[in-house]
Protein backbone atom coordinates (compact mmCIF):
# COMPACT_ATOMS: atom_id res chain seq x y z
CA UNK A 1 0.00 0.00 0.00
CA UNK A 2 1.42 3.33 -1.18
CA UNK A 3 2.43 5.68 1.46
CA UNK A 4 -0.08 8.08 2.82
CA UNK A 5 0.93 11.98 3.07
CA UNK A 6 0.53 13.18 6.60
CA UNK A 7 -2.49 14.42 8.33
CA UNK A 8 -3.14 17.88 7.48
CA UNK A 9 -4.12 19.58 10.92
CA UNK A 10 -7.62 21.76 10.99
CA UNK A 11 -7.59 25.35 12.19
CA UNK A 12 -9.49 26.06 14.89
CA UNK A 13 -9.94 29.67 13.93
CA UNK A 14 -13.95 29.49 14.44
CA UNK A 15 -13.94 28.64 18.14
CA UNK A 16 -11.17 29.38 21.08
CA UNK A 17 -11.64 25.05 21.52
CA UNK A 18 -8.69 25.57 24.30
CA UNK A 19 -11.70 27.41 26.35
CA UNK A 20 -14.68 24.70 26.08
CA UNK A 21 -14.31 23.05 29.60
CA UNK A 22 -13.78 19.37 29.54
CA UNK A 23 -16.64 16.91 30.79
CA UNK A 24 -16.09 13.49 31.92
CA UNK A 25 -18.44 11.22 29.89
CA UNK A 26 -20.77 9.67 32.78
CA UNK A 27 -23.17 7.11 31.37
CA UNK A 28 -26.30 5.08 33.16
CA UNK A 29 -27.87 2.01 31.97
CA UNK A 30 -30.86 0.32 33.61
CA UNK A 31 -29.12 -0.93 36.50
CA UNK A 32 -28.15 2.70 37.31
CA UNK A 33 -31.97 4.31 37.29
CA UNK A 34 -31.99 4.92 41.28
CA UNK A 35 -28.42 7.08 40.86
CA UNK A 36 -30.30 9.08 38.72
CA UNK A 37 -31.05 12.09 40.85
CA UNK A 38 -33.43 13.75 38.68
CA UNK A 39 -35.80 10.27 38.74
CA UNK A 40 -36.14 10.64 42.60
CA UNK A 41 -38.15 13.55 41.98
CA UNK A 42 -41.11 11.18 39.83
CA UNK A 43 -43.40 9.19 41.12
CA UNK A 44 -42.44 5.89 42.49
CA UNK A 45 -44.80 4.38 40.24
CA UNK A 46 -43.21 5.85 37.09
CA UNK A 47 -39.75 4.74 38.07
CA UNK A 48 -41.40 1.19 38.42
CA UNK A 49 -42.33 1.52 35.04
CA UNK A 50 -38.92 2.51 33.63
CA UNK A 51 -37.33 -0.72 35.69
CA UNK A 52 -39.90 -3.27 33.87
CA UNK A 53 -39.19 -1.26 30.52
CA UNK A 54 -35.69 -1.43 30.61
CA UNK A 55 -35.60 -4.81 31.72
CA UNK A 56 -36.90 -5.55 27.86
CA UNK A 57 -35.44 -2.77 25.41
CA UNK A 58 -32.15 -1.21 25.98
CA UNK A 59 -31.62 1.95 27.80
CA UNK A 60 -28.69 4.62 28.16
CA UNK A 61 -28.18 8.11 28.67
CA UNK A 62 -25.30 10.00 29.90
CA UNK A 63 -24.71 13.23 31.74
CA UNK A 64 -24.73 15.85 29.45
CA UNK A 65 -28.59 14.75 28.05
CA UNK A 66 -29.63 14.79 31.49
CA UNK A 67 -27.79 18.00 32.43
CA UNK A 68 -28.30 19.93 29.21
CA UNK A 69 -30.84 18.95 26.93
CA UNK A 70 -33.54 17.59 29.07
CA UNK A 71 -35.97 20.30 30.63
CA UNK A 72 -36.97 18.67 33.68
CA UNK A 73 -39.51 21.20 34.94
CA UNK A 74 -41.26 19.40 31.38
CA UNK A 75 -40.73 15.94 32.35
CA UNK A 76 -42.13 13.37 31.67
CA UNK A 77 -43.74 15.13 28.70
CA UNK A 78 -40.05 16.64 27.42
CA UNK A 79 -39.20 15.83 24.00
CA UNK A 80 -35.83 14.24 24.80
CA UNK A 81 -36.95 12.80 28.18
CA UNK A 82 -39.00 11.08 25.60
CA UNK A 83 -36.15 10.25 23.01
CA UNK A 84 -34.21 8.72 26.33
CA UNK A 85 -35.83 7.35 28.86
CA UNK A 86 -38.44 4.09 28.65
CA UNK A 87 -42.20 4.70 28.69
CA UNK A 88 -44.71 2.19 29.85
CA UNK A 89 -46.34 2.57 26.42
CA UNK A 90 -43.33 0.77 24.78
CA UNK A 91 -44.88 -2.16 25.36
CA UNK A 92 -47.86 -4.12 25.13
CA UNK A 93 -50.24 -4.37 27.84
CA UNK A 94 -49.41 -8.10 27.73
CA UNK A 95 -45.67 -7.76 27.33
CA UNK A 96 -45.57 -4.89 30.13
CA UNK A 97 -47.45 -7.09 32.88
CA UNK A 98 -45.56 -10.03 32.36
CA UNK A 99 -42.33 -8.30 32.46
CA UNK A 100 -43.81 -6.68 35.36
CA UNK A 101 -44.98 -9.99 37.16
CA UNK A 102 -41.53 -11.43 36.48
CA UNK A 103 -39.97 -8.55 38.70
CA UNK A 104 -42.19 -8.33 41.33
CA UNK A 105 -42.15 -12.63 41.71
CA UNK A 106 -38.52 -12.09 42.54
CA UNK A 107 -37.11 -14.41 39.92
CA UNK A 108 -33.16 -14.44 39.51
CA UNK A 109 -31.34 -12.71 36.89
CA UNK A 110 -31.42 -15.77 34.50
CA UNK A 111 -34.85 -16.19 34.78
CA UNK A 112 -36.11 -12.82 34.21
CA UNK A 113 -33.47 -12.59 31.19
CA UNK A 114 -35.78 -15.55 29.27
CA UNK A 115 -38.89 -14.03 30.19
CA UNK A 116 -36.92 -10.62 28.57
CA UNK A 117 -35.54 -12.53 25.67
CA UNK A 118 -38.82 -14.33 24.98
CA UNK A 119 -40.90 -10.60 24.68
CA UNK A 120 -37.53 -9.49 22.46
CA UNK A 121 -38.62 -12.27 19.96
CA UNK A 122 -42.04 -11.06 19.05
CA UNK A 123 -41.18 -7.27 19.02
CA UNK A 124 -39.64 -7.76 15.34
CA UNK A 125 -36.07 -7.61 16.11
CA UNK A 126 -35.00 -7.41 12.15
CA UNK A 127 -37.50 -5.70 9.99
CA UNK A 128 -37.51 -5.31 6.37
CA UNK A 129 -35.42 -8.60 5.74
CA UNK A 130 -32.28 -7.43 7.55
CA UNK A 131 -31.08 -11.03 8.12
CA UNK A 132 -32.78 -12.88 5.66
CA UNK A 133 -32.49 -11.03 2.36
CA UNK A 134 -29.78 -8.09 3.29
CA UNK A 135 -26.44 -10.09 4.28
CA UNK A 136 -24.16 -10.87 1.59
CA UNK A 137 -21.90 -13.72 0.68
CA UNK A 138 -18.27 -14.14 -0.34
CA UNK A 139 -17.17 -15.46 -3.34
CA UNK A 140 -17.51 -18.93 -1.51
CA UNK A 141 -21.04 -18.79 -0.80
CA UNK A 142 -20.74 -17.81 2.52
CA UNK A 143 -22.50 -14.70 4.36
CA UNK A 144 -20.80 -12.10 5.45
CA UNK A 145 -21.40 -11.02 9.29
CA UNK A 146 -21.53 -8.01 9.89
CA UNK A 147 -22.37 -6.50 6.27
CA UNK A 148 -25.70 -5.42 4.56
CA UNK A 149 -25.92 -5.15 1.00
CA UNK A 150 -29.94 -4.11 0.33
CA UNK A 151 -29.55 -1.65 -2.61
CA UNK A 152 -26.63 -1.68 -5.62
CA UNK A 153 -24.52 0.96 -4.95
CA UNK A 154 -24.18 1.03 -0.96
CA UNK A 155 -22.73 -1.27 1.38
CA UNK A 156 -23.38 -1.25 5.53
CA UNK A 157 -20.46 -1.96 7.58
CA UNK A 158 -21.20 -2.78 11.46
CA UNK A 159 -17.79 -2.25 13.11
CA UNK A 160 -17.82 -4.44 16.37
CA UNK A 161 -16.54 -1.67 18.21
CA UNK A 162 -18.97 0.65 17.03
CA UNK A 163 -22.05 -0.93 18.39
CA UNK A 164 -23.33 0.86 21.40
CA UNK A 165 -23.85 4.72 21.78
CA UNK A 166 -23.44 7.53 23.70
CA UNK A 167 -26.99 7.22 24.72
CA UNK A 168 -29.71 5.41 23.70
CA UNK A 169 -32.82 6.68 21.67
CA UNK A 170 -35.49 4.99 22.89
CA UNK A 171 -37.37 4.52 19.63
CA UNK A 172 -34.56 3.15 17.78
CA UNK A 173 -35.12 0.19 15.41
CA UNK A 174 -31.44 -1.22 16.27
CA UNK A 175 -32.58 -1.54 19.53
CA UNK A 176 -31.32 -5.42 18.94
CA UNK A 177 -27.79 -4.81 18.99
CA UNK A 178 -27.72 -3.03 22.38
CA UNK A 179 -29.60 -6.44 24.27
CA UNK A 180 -26.96 -8.37 24.36
CA UNK A 181 -28.23 -11.80 22.57
CA UNK A 182 -25.06 -12.53 20.23
CA UNK A 183 -28.03 -14.25 17.91
CA UNK A 184 -29.83 -10.58 17.37
CA UNK A 185 -26.56 -8.67 16.80
CA UNK A 186 -24.78 -7.75 13.76
CA UNK A 187 -20.99 -6.97 14.00
CA UNK A 188 -17.75 -7.77 12.52
CA UNK A 189 -14.08 -7.15 13.49
CA UNK A 190 -13.08 -9.03 9.94
CA UNK A 191 -12.19 -5.71 7.74
CA UNK A 192 -10.58 -7.83 5.37
CA UNK A 193 -13.98 -9.09 4.27
CA UNK A 194 -14.85 -5.77 4.20
CA UNK A 195 -12.35 -5.30 1.42
CA UNK A 196 -12.77 -8.79 -0.38
CA UNK A 197 -16.10 -7.74 -1.10
CA UNK A 198 -15.82 -3.83 -1.96
CA UNK A 199 -13.24 -5.20 -4.18
CA UNK A 200 -15.22 -7.72 -5.99
CA UNK A 201 -18.21 -5.17 -6.44
CA UNK A 202 -16.99 -2.15 -8.32
CA UNK A 203 -20.93 -1.54 -8.81
CA UNK A 204 -20.79 -0.04 -4.97
CA UNK A 205 -19.60 3.55 -5.01
CA UNK A 206 -21.17 4.21 -0.96
CA UNK A 207 -19.83 2.58 2.10
CA UNK A 208 -21.91 3.56 5.33
CA UNK A 209 -20.41 2.64 8.67
CA UNK A 210 -23.17 2.74 11.52
CA UNK A 211 -24.01 0.49 14.39
CA UNK A 212 -24.60 1.56 16.68
CA UNK A 213 -22.68 4.20 17.00
CA UNK A 214 -19.09 4.07 14.48
CA UNK A 215 -18.27 7.70 16.80
CA UNK A 216 -17.93 5.69 19.92
CA UNK A 217 -15.08 3.87 18.91
CA UNK A 218 -11.27 5.43 19.12
CA UNK A 219 -10.01 7.43 16.18
CA UNK A 220 -7.16 5.16 16.05
CA UNK A 221 -9.84 2.04 15.28
CA UNK A 222 -11.88 4.23 13.25
CA UNK A 223 -8.98 5.23 10.85
CA UNK A 224 -7.57 1.88 10.66
CA UNK A 225 -11.47 0.46 9.04
CA UNK A 226 -11.33 3.81 6.67
CA UNK A 227 -7.33 5.02 5.32
CA UNK A 228 -7.49 1.65 3.45
CA UNK A 229 -9.93 3.35 1.22
CA UNK A 230 -7.65 5.08 0.10
CA UNK A 231 -5.87 2.56 -1.88
CA UNK A 232 -6.66 2.82 -5.76
CA UNK A 233 -8.27 -0.79 -5.65
CA UNK A 234 -11.09 1.06 -4.44
CA UNK A 235 -11.40 3.99 -6.46
CA UNK A 236 -14.83 3.37 -7.16
CA UNK A 237 -15.89 3.83 -3.43
CA UNK A 238 -16.55 7.39 -3.81
CA UNK A 239 -18.45 8.08 -1.01
CA UNK A 240 -17.82 7.39 2.83
CA UNK A 241 -20.76 7.95 5.08
CA UNK A 242 -20.66 7.79 8.91
CA UNK A 243 -24.18 7.11 10.99
CA UNK A 244 -23.45 9.15 14.34
CA UNK A 245 -26.18 10.34 16.89
CA UNK A 246 -22.75 11.89 18.82
CA UNK A 247 -23.47 15.79 17.41
CA UNK A 248 -26.72 15.17 19.23
CA UNK A 249 -25.63 12.68 22.70
CA UNK A 250 -21.74 13.71 22.94
CA UNK A 251 -20.67 16.55 20.76
CA UNK A 252 -17.56 16.84 22.85
CA UNK A 253 -16.53 14.00 20.94
CA UNK A 254 -15.15 16.44 18.84
CA UNK A 255 -13.99 18.53 20.72
CA UNK A 256 -12.50 17.96 23.92
CA UNK A 257 -12.26 14.17 23.68
CA UNK A 258 -8.67 13.13 24.07
CA UNK A 259 -8.08 12.19 20.26
CA UNK A 260 -11.00 14.51 18.82
CA UNK A 261 -8.29 16.24 16.87
CA UNK A 262 -7.24 12.98 15.62
CA UNK A 263 -10.50 12.30 14.55
CA UNK A 264 -11.17 15.64 12.42
CA UNK A 265 -8.03 15.05 11.02
CA UNK A 266 -8.55 11.73 9.96
CA UNK A 267 -11.84 13.08 8.31
CA UNK A 268 -10.00 16.37 6.78
CA UNK A 269 -7.52 13.65 4.79
CA UNK A 270 -10.25 11.50 3.69
CA UNK A 271 -11.15 14.44 2.24
CA UNK A 272 -7.99 16.01 0.38
CA UNK A 273 -7.31 12.45 -0.42
CA UNK A 274 -11.27 12.93 -2.84
CA UNK A 275 -13.30 10.84 -1.12
CA UNK A 276 -16.99 12.44 -0.09
CA UNK A 277 -17.37 12.03 3.68
CA UNK A 278 -21.00 12.51 4.54
CA UNK A 279 -21.83 12.63 7.74
CA UNK A 280 -25.38 10.80 8.61
CA UNK A 281 -26.50 13.04 12.17
CA UNK A 282 -29.27 11.63 13.49
CA UNK A 283 -31.50 14.46 14.60
CA UNK A 284 -35.45 14.02 16.45
CA UNK A 285 -36.20 17.65 17.86
CA UNK A 286 -34.28 21.16 17.32
CA UNK A 287 -33.34 21.23 21.02
CA UNK A 288 -30.31 18.61 20.28
CA UNK A 289 -28.91 21.66 18.05
CA UNK A 290 -29.49 24.40 21.26
CA UNK A 291 -26.16 24.34 23.08
CA UNK A 292 -23.21 25.93 22.26
CA UNK A 293 -21.02 22.75 22.38
CA UNK A 294 -23.58 21.59 19.90
CA UNK A 295 -23.12 24.12 17.73
CA UNK A 296 -19.43 24.22 17.72
CA UNK A 297 -18.92 20.61 16.83
CA UNK A 298 -21.13 21.38 13.68
CA UNK A 299 -18.52 24.24 12.34
CA UNK A 300 -15.73 22.21 13.29
CA UNK A 301 -17.00 18.83 11.21
CA UNK A 302 -18.00 21.41 8.27
CA UNK A 303 -14.52 22.67 8.48
CA UNK A 304 -12.70 19.48 7.89
CA UNK A 305 -14.80 19.29 3.97
CA UNK A 306 -17.08 16.73 5.28
CA UNK A 307 -20.72 17.40 5.07
CA UNK A 308 -23.30 16.53 7.21
CA UNK A 309 -26.65 15.40 6.50
CA UNK A 310 -29.93 15.42 8.80
CA UNK A 311 -31.80 12.51 9.10
CA UNK A 312 -34.55 11.12 11.81
CA UNK A 313 -38.14 9.43 12.28
CA UNK A 314 -41.52 10.83 13.00
CA UNK A 315 -42.23 10.28 16.42
CA UNK A 316 -45.33 10.66 18.43
CA UNK A 317 -44.70 12.29 21.73
CA UNK A 318 -41.52 13.86 20.33
CA UNK A 319 -42.08 16.02 16.98
CA UNK A 320 -45.64 14.87 15.46
CA UNK A 321 -45.95 18.53 14.84
CA UNK A 322 -44.77 20.71 11.71
CA UNK A 323 -43.83 23.40 13.84
CA UNK A 324 -40.58 21.41 15.27
CA UNK A 325 -39.72 20.07 11.82
CA UNK A 326 -39.80 23.54 10.82
CA UNK A 327 -37.58 24.53 13.49
CA UNK A 328 -35.58 21.87 13.30
CA UNK A 329 -34.98 22.07 9.53
CA UNK A 330 -34.51 25.58 9.92
CA UNK A 331 -31.81 25.81 12.16
CA UNK A 332 -30.10 23.01 10.75
CA UNK A 333 -29.96 25.35 7.16
CA UNK A 334 -28.60 27.99 9.29
CA UNK A 335 -25.89 25.64 10.36
CA UNK A 336 -25.36 24.43 7.01
CA UNK A 337 -26.79 21.19 8.09
CA UNK A 338 -28.25 19.34 5.10
CA UNK A 339 -31.98 18.18 5.70
CA UNK A 340 -31.84 14.81 4.01
CA UNK A 341 -34.76 12.15 5.28
CA UNK A 342 -37.57 12.24 7.15
CA UNK A 343 -38.42 8.68 8.37
CA UNK A 344 -41.61 6.46 9.36
CA UNK A 345 -41.22 4.54 12.85
CA UNK A 346 -40.07 1.49 11.63
CA UNK A 347 -42.13 -1.66 12.94
CA UNK A 348 -40.28 -2.69 15.59
CA UNK A 349 -39.40 -2.94 19.05
CA UNK A 350 -41.52 0.54 20.48
CA UNK A 351 -42.86 1.54 16.92
CA UNK A 352 -46.54 0.93 18.85
CA UNK A 353 -45.89 3.89 21.11
CA UNK A 354 -44.03 6.46 18.72
CA UNK A 355 -45.77 5.37 15.31
CA UNK A 356 -48.17 7.91 13.84
CA UNK A 357 -50.93 7.19 10.89
CA UNK A 358 -48.88 7.40 7.27
CA UNK A 359 -51.79 9.95 6.17
CA UNK A 360 -51.03 12.14 9.21
CA UNK A 361 -47.19 11.53 8.71
CA UNK A 362 -47.69 13.55 5.16
CA UNK A 363 -50.31 15.71 6.14
CA UNK A 364 -47.16 17.23 9.13
CA UNK A 365 -44.39 16.62 5.88
CA UNK A 366 -46.44 18.60 3.72
CA UNK A 367 -47.36 21.55 6.22
CA UNK A 368 -43.56 21.82 7.20
CA UNK A 369 -42.67 21.92 3.09
CA UNK A 370 -45.19 25.13 3.04
CA UNK A 371 -42.38 26.52 5.70
CA UNK A 372 -39.25 26.70 5.11
CA UNK A 373 -37.01 27.65 2.38
CA UNK A 374 -35.70 25.74 -0.85
CA UNK A 375 -32.74 24.66 1.01
CA UNK A 376 -34.92 23.00 3.79
CA UNK A 377 -36.57 21.35 1.41
CA UNK A 378 -33.94 19.04 0.05
CA UNK A 379 -35.94 16.58 3.01
CA UNK A 380 -37.19 13.31 1.71
CA UNK A 381 -40.12 11.92 3.25
CA UNK A 382 -41.92 10.39 4.67
CA UNK A 383 -39.98 7.57 3.80
CA UNK A 384 -40.18 4.03 5.34
CA UNK A 385 -37.59 1.81 5.25
CA UNK A 386 -39.61 -1.77 3.91
CA UNK A 387 -38.61 -4.65 2.77
CA UNK A 388 -39.02 -4.24 -0.96
CA UNK A 389 -36.95 -0.39 -0.35
CA UNK A 390 -37.22 3.13 0.62
CA UNK A 391 -40.85 4.12 -0.06
CA UNK A 392 -42.13 7.82 0.28
CA UNK A 393 -45.58 8.90 0.68
CA UNK A 394 -46.14 11.69 -2.23
CA UNK A 395 -49.23 12.44 -1.34
CA UNK A 396 -53.28 11.44 -1.34
CA UNK A 397 -55.43 11.82 -4.26
CA UNK A 398 -58.38 10.21 -6.03
CA UNK A 399 -58.28 7.55 -8.53
CA UNK A 400 -61.51 5.93 -10.21
CA UNK A 401 -63.56 7.10 -7.51
CA UNK A 402 -61.56 6.04 -4.85
CA UNK A 403 -59.11 7.84 -2.41
CA UNK A 404 -55.34 6.60 -2.29
CA UNK A 405 -52.22 7.37 -1.23
CA UNK A 406 -49.49 7.78 -4.11
CA UNK A 407 -46.09 5.98 -3.42
CA UNK A 408 -42.77 6.04 -5.29
CA UNK A 409 -39.55 4.04 -4.15
CA UNK A 410 -36.28 6.44 -3.19
CA UNK A 411 -34.13 3.20 -3.74
CA UNK A 412 -35.38 -0.15 -4.01
CA UNK A 413 -34.04 -4.01 -4.08
CA UNK A 414 -35.32 -4.07 -7.72
CA UNK A 415 -33.44 -0.72 -9.22
CA UNK A 416 -36.15 -0.40 -12.42
CA UNK A 417 -38.88 0.40 -9.52
CA UNK A 418 -36.83 3.26 -8.31
CA UNK A 419 -39.26 6.47 -9.23
CA UNK A 420 -41.80 4.51 -10.76
CA UNK A 421 -44.95 5.93 -8.96
CA UNK A 422 -47.49 3.52 -7.72
CA UNK A 423 -51.04 3.69 -5.25
CA UNK A 424 -52.04 2.29 -2.36
CA UNK A 425 -55.91 2.34 -0.89
CA UNK A 426 -56.16 4.80 1.37
CA UNK A 427 -56.30 3.36 5.03
CA UNK A 428 -56.51 5.57 8.10
CA UNK A 429 -55.39 3.25 10.84
CA UNK A 430 -51.71 2.32 8.41
CA UNK A 431 -48.55 3.35 9.96
CA UNK A 432 -46.71 1.12 7.72
CA UNK A 433 -46.42 -0.17 4.19
CA UNK A 434 -46.88 -4.03 4.98
CA UNK A 435 -50.52 -2.62 6.30
CA UNK A 436 -51.40 -1.08 2.74
CA UNK A 437 -53.18 -2.84 -0.28
CA UNK A 438 -52.69 -2.61 -3.88
CA UNK A 439 -54.84 0.45 -5.79
CA UNK A 440 -55.03 -0.93 -8.67
CA UNK A 441 -53.48 -4.24 -10.70
CA UNK A 442 -50.36 -1.90 -12.05
CA UNK A 443 -49.17 -1.55 -8.48
CA UNK A 444 -49.63 -4.85 -6.92
CA UNK A 445 -46.43 -5.86 -8.05
CA UNK A 446 -44.68 -3.44 -5.81
CA UNK A 447 -46.27 -5.17 -2.59
CA UNK A 448 -44.93 -8.43 -3.45
CA UNK A 449 -42.16 -9.73 -0.54
CA UNK A 450 -38.99 -10.59 -2.28
CA UNK A 451 -37.71 -13.47 -3.37
CA UNK A 452 -35.27 -15.37 -0.56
Amino acid sequence: MPQQSPLTRIPLHTVDFDEVPKQQFRVYTARDLDKIKELQLLPESLRFEMKVVSAVLPFRVNAYVIEELIDWQRVPNDPIFQLTFPQKGMLSDVHYNRMAMAIRSDMDKQALKLVANEIRQELNPHPAGQLEHNVPCDSAGEPIPGLQHKYRETVLFFPSQGQTCHSYCSFCFRWAQFVGDKNLRMATTEADKLYGYLEEHPEVTDLLVTGGDPMVMKSRQLKSYLEPLLHPRFSHIQTVRIGTKALTFWPQRFITDDDADELVELLHHLVLAGKHVAIMAHYNHWRELDTDIARAAIRRLRATGAEIRSQGPLLAHINDCEDDWVKLWNEQIKLGIIPYYQFVERDTGARRYFEVPLYKAWQIYRQAMQKVSGLGRTARGPSMSADPGKVEIQGIAEMNGQKVFVLRFIQARDPSWVQQPFFAKFDEQATWFDQLQPADEHSERFFRKPAV
